[in-house]
C-alpha cells in the first residue's frame, strides 16, 4: 500500500534556521569576546612580561673574549702570542638534531669517521647553555666556501674568526712556558662562568697556568640585534674587554738554544739562576715537545706516541724529575759540618778507601778504592772524598743533617711561579717511622752525606742550593716570570737566608768547590782547560741501580737505562757569581767528564762575547800566581 505524502512544513523550517543563526551569532559573539578579553589580557595586563620576551629574543648579549696576554723572552723575542684563524661553531641548542648536523658537516667538510667522533665528543663535553662550541680549527679557504654554500642545511653552525694561541718557538720552551688547552669538565665547574664566557682554552702547564688570571684579562660583551634565525642585524651596545697583561720572561732563548745543543740529544735536564735575583735564565728538559699539539687539540695517535714514549718528552725533568743528588749535596753538608761545629776546616779524616762505623764491620767505600790518605775539607771537595763526607755526617746526625738541608731547600718547593714542581725528598727519623715503620740506622745517614739513600732532589733544588753557597745564604726564590705588566713577581713567603755563625765559612766552601775546577787534583779540571774565569763547581754521580758490597761498577754489564746519572753544579765568576749552572744527564754515568763540560759550554755562551772574549762587567781571569798556588 503506498505511504502518503508528507506535506512540508516551511515554518518550522523557518524556525529552526533562525534558531541556529541565533544560536551561530551568539557562539561568534562569545568567542570574540574572549578572543578580545585574551587580547587584553596579553597585550594590556601582560604587557611588560611579553615585550621583555620579545626584546630578549631581538635583542641577545652575547660575551666577548678578551686578547690573551703575550708572553717574550728577557730580550723581547715572542716566545707565546696569538694567531688569527676560523672555526667552525656550533651552537646545539639552535641545531635541532645536532648529530644529524654533524653528518652534514662530515659529508659537507669530506671528513673521516674518526673527525665525527671527535666533533661529537666536543659537543657531549660539558658547556654552558646556548653558548657556542668550537668543533673545527683553522679552516682552509675551500672549507669555508663549502660551509656558505650549504648553510641552509647547517642551522645553528657558523664560522667564526678568533684569536688562536701560537709559540713560534716551538719546542723550545714548553716545560717552562707551558701550552693551553681546551677546557674540561673539571676546569669548567671551577672557573667564573661570566668571566670565561666565549672563552674555550685555558693555560694547562708553565707559565701559562700559573698566570692564567693575569694573561687571560676581562670579558667584554655586546648587545646586538638578531632576526628570527639568529642571524645578528646590528650592533646596538658594546663594552670591549680588557685584554691579559703582557709577561715577560727571565729565559734567554740564545742562552737556552746553548744548554740544548750542549746537551747533544742526550735525555737530561738543565737550569741556569742569576744568584743576584733568583731569575731563571734557562730552563732545558730534554727531549721536548711541540706544544702547539696541544691548542687546538691533539689527536689520539699523536699524543700516544708522545705519551707512550720511552724518552717520556712531557715529562718535565727540571721540576719534577726525582734524583739522588749525589756528591753535589756536598757542599751543603759541609757547610752544615762547619756551622754546627763538628768540623773545621783544618779537620782531617784518614781516608784508606772506604769508612766503617764504630764496631760494624760494613765498609762504605770511597769512590777512589785506593783512598786519598789524609783529607781535610777543602781536599775532600775537590776529590769529592766519600769517606770524609761518611765521617762528616755521622758526627752531625741525622737531625741536625736534615735540618741543615731544609735550610737549603732540600725536600721542599723552592720556586716562586712554577706550578709543577715536585717538593723532593729530605728524610728524617719521624718520615721513615710514618711511612716505612721502621727506625732509623746511622748506615743510612752516612749515604745521605754523600747525596745517595731516601734523598730526592729537583735540578732546580740543586740549582737553588748551589745558589746559596755562591750568595752566601742570601734567600732568593727561582722565578720564571721577570715582569708582569711592567711588575716584577712579590715572593709573599720569602725563606729566611742562612745566617752562619761563621760568615767565612762560605769563603772556604766556595774555594773548595774552586779547587774542584782548577785544583791539580780537582775531579773536573779537564772541563776547565783555556778558561777565562773562575768556576766554582761540584761533580756528582747519582746511582739508578744498587751494586753489593764489595762489588764494582762495571758499565759493560749495565743496561744503558741502568747506569748512573751525572750531575754537575756550578757557578761563575767565582769571586762574584753572575750565573748557577744546574745539569743532569741521564744515565750519562761520569758528572765530571759527561755534565761539567755541559756547564761549561752554557756558562761560555753567558759570559763570553761574540768573539770568545770575556764580557767587561765579568772579568775576573785566574791570575797565574792562583794558577801555581793551588798546582
Amino acid at each position: 500500500m503506498p505511504q502518503p505524502i508528507r506535506i512540508k512544513d516551511h515554518e518550522k523550517d523557518a524556525r529552526l534556521v533562525r534558531g541556529r543563526v541565533v544560536f551561530g551569532a551568539i557562539a561568534v559573539v562569545l568567542l570574540i569576546c574572549v578572543l578580545i578579553a585574551r587580547l587584553y589580557f596579553l597585550q594590556v595586563i601582560q604587557y611588560e612580561y611579553h615585550s621583555t620576551l620579545s626584546e630578549n629574543n631581538r635583542v641577545h648579549v652575547q660575551p666577548i673574549p678578551p686578547t690573551r696576554g703575550l708572553i717574550f723572552d728577557r730580550n723581547g723575542v715572542v716566545v707565546a702570542d696569538n694567531r688569527p684563524s676560523f672555526s667552525l661553531s656550533m651552537t646545539r641548542e639552535r641545531s635541532g638534531d645536532w648529530q644529524q648536523v654533524l653528518d652534514v658537516i662530515v659529508e659537507v667538510l669530506a671528513l673521516t669517521p674518526e673527525d665525527r667522533v671527535i666533533f661529537e665528543k666536543r659537543m657531549r663535553q660539558g658547556r654552558r647553555p646556548f653558548e657556542p662550541v668550537p668543533i673545527l680549527f683553522e679552516l682552509t679557504e675551500e672549507q669555508i666556501a663549502r660551509i656558505a654554500v650549504n648553510q641552509f642545511r647547517l642551522p645553528g653552525v657558523e664560522v667564526v674568526a678568533q684569536l688562536v694561541r701560537h709559540y713560534p718557538q716551538g719546542a723550545h720552551f714548553a716545560h717552562s712556558v707551558g701550552y693551553m688547552g681546551r677546557i674540561n669538565e673539571k676546569e669548567l665547574k671551577s672557573l667564573d662562568p661570566v668571566n670565561y664566557s666565549g672563552t674555550h682554552h685555558i693555560g694547562k702547564t708553565g707559565i701559562e697556568r700559573f698566570y692564567e688570571p693575569e694573561l687571560h684579562g676581562q670579558v667584554g660583551y655586546e648587545e646586538v640585534e638578531t632576526n628570527a634565525r639568529g642571524r645578528v642585524l646590528r650592533v646596538l651596545k658594546r663594552t670591549d674587554p680588557i685584554p691579559g697583561k703582557d709577561i715577560v720572561l727571565s729565559l734567554d732563548i740564545k742562552l737556552q738554544e746553548a744548554a740544548e745543543a750542549a746537551l747533544g740529544g742526550r735525555r737530561g735536564a738543565v737550569v741556569a739562576l742569576d744568584p743576584k735575583t733568583g731569575e731563571v735564565l734557562a730552563m732545558v728538559s730534554a727531549p721536548s715537545f711541540d706544544p702547539n699539539l696541544f691548542v687546538t687539540g691533539i689527536g689520539f695517535k699523536a699524543y700516544a706516541e708522545l705519551r707512550d714514549s720511552i724518552d717520556r718528552p712531557l715529562f718535565n725533568r727540571v721540576l719534577r724529575g726525582l734524583y739522588p743528588p749525589g756528591s753535589t749535596i756536598k757542599p751543603a753538608v759541609a757547610i752544615a759540618g762547619l756551622d754546627a761545629g763538628v768540623v773545621t776546616a783544618s779537620s782531617r779524616v784518614y781516608d784508606p778507601g772506604y769508612y766503617q762505623l764504630p764496631n760494624y764491620d760494613h765498609k762504605y767505600r770511597n769512590w777512589n778504592r785506593t783512598g786519598d790518605g789524609y783529607v781535610d775539607l777543602d781536599t775532600a771537595i775537590m776529590r769529592s772524598n766519600d769517606t770524609y763526607f761518611y765521617d762528616l755526617a755521622h758526627k752531625l746526625g741525622i737531625d741536625r743533617l736534615s735540618a741543615y738541608m731544609g735550610k737549603f731547600g732540600i725536600g721542599q718547593k723552592v720556586s716562586l711561579d712554577m706550578f709543577e714542581e715536585s717538593p723532593g725528598l729530605m728524610p728524617t727519623r719521624e718520615w721513615k717511622r710514618a711511612t716505612r715503620r721502621q727506625a732509623w740506622y746511622p748506615g743510612e745517614t752516612l749515604i745521605l752525606g754523600i747525596g745517595q739513600g731516601y734523598m730526592q732532589s729537583t735540578p732546580l733544588q740543586l740549582a737553588q742550593a748551589t745558589a746559596l753557597v755562591a750568595n752566601k745564604g742570601i734567600w732568593n726564590r727561582p722565578h720564571l716570570a721577570k715582569t708582569v705588566e711592567g711588575e716584577r713577581p712579590k715572593d709573599e713567603n720569602p725563606m729566611p737566608d742562612i745566617v752562619l755563625r761563621d760568615p767565612s765559612d762560605w769563603t772556604r766552601v766556595n774555594h773548595g768547590m774552586q779547587q774542584v775546577m782548577h785544583g791539580a787534583r780537582g775531579t773536573a779540571r779537564k772541563a776547565a782547560i783555556g778558561v777565562q774565569y773562575r768556576i766554582a763547581g761540584k761533580s756528582g754521580t747519582a746511582q739508578v741501580v744498587a751494586i753489593k758490597q764489595g762489588e764494582k761498577y762495571d758499565r759493560s754489564k749495565v743496561q744503558e737505562r741502568h747506569r748512573d746519572h751525572a750531575l754537575f753544579v756550578g757557578f761563575a765568576p767565582a769571586d762574584n757569581p753572575k750565573i748557577v749552572v744546574s745539569v743532569m744527564v741521564e744515565n750519562g754515568e761520569s758528572g765530571s767528564g759527561v755534565a761539567a763540560p755541559v756547564v761549561r759550554q752554557i756558562m761560555d755562551a753567558w759570559l763570553l762575547d761574540q768573539d770568545g772574549r770575556l764580557k767587561a762587567e765579568y772579568a775576573s781571569p785566574i791570575s797565574a800566581e792562583a794558577t801555581a798556588r793551588e798546582e
